[in-house]
């Protein structure tokens, strides 16, 4: 599925967030406010959460491997978003990308399921983990992402969350 966003003076601030599980927590709306576009990469956890999503700014989402129902049967397992001048592909787990990036012409690769954040570049590519915004995992932190798109480039920061 392809999708595009469209840019507010050539840039456009994306919020990326992932595996809320069906909890959205007050601080990652506060975190995703001022975000042109919402990006979440999966295991979303029922349709109330993307709803809550697009009353901050237009959501995209992805079907992770948790998301089960006539609700979630609805969301595209993977997405293409043309961001300003760049490309995301959208998936829940990076071990499913059947694709070549670079091929593609996609600038960043986002995905979740391990609730790790991480920022990663290869061959050119960002790849991009916005870790868990929902119920907490191990000890691992609660986060989402805030990604940056002028012209071609792209400023990315892990938010880690105070819960």
């Amino acid at each position: 599925m392809t999708r595009s966003a469209r840019s507010r003076g050539g840039r456009v601030r994306v919020g990326v967030i992932s595996d809320t599980h069906g909890l959205l927590r007050p601080e990652a709306l506060k975190a995703l406010r001022g975000a042109d576009l919402i990006v979440h990469a999966g295991d979303v956890g029922n349709a109330e959460v993307i709803d809550r999503l697009r009353g901050v700014a237009p959501t995209f989402a992805v079907r992770g491997n948790n998301d089960k129902g006539a609700w979630a049967a609805k969301l595209p397992p993977t997405a293409s978003i043309q961001v300003g001048e760049i490309r995301l592909y959208v998936l829940h787990e990076l071990s499913r990308l059947e694709l070549d990036p670079v091929a593609r012409g996609i600038a960043v690769v986002v995905s979740g399921h391990s609730h790790r954040p991480s920022i990663e570049r290869r061959d050119g590519i960002l790849y991009l983990n916005p870790g868990s915004a929902g119920p907490r995992r191990f000890t691992l932190p609660i986060s989402i992402a805030r990604l940056d798109v002028v012209g071609r480039k792209v400023r990315t920061r892990i938010v880690t969350l105070t819960c």
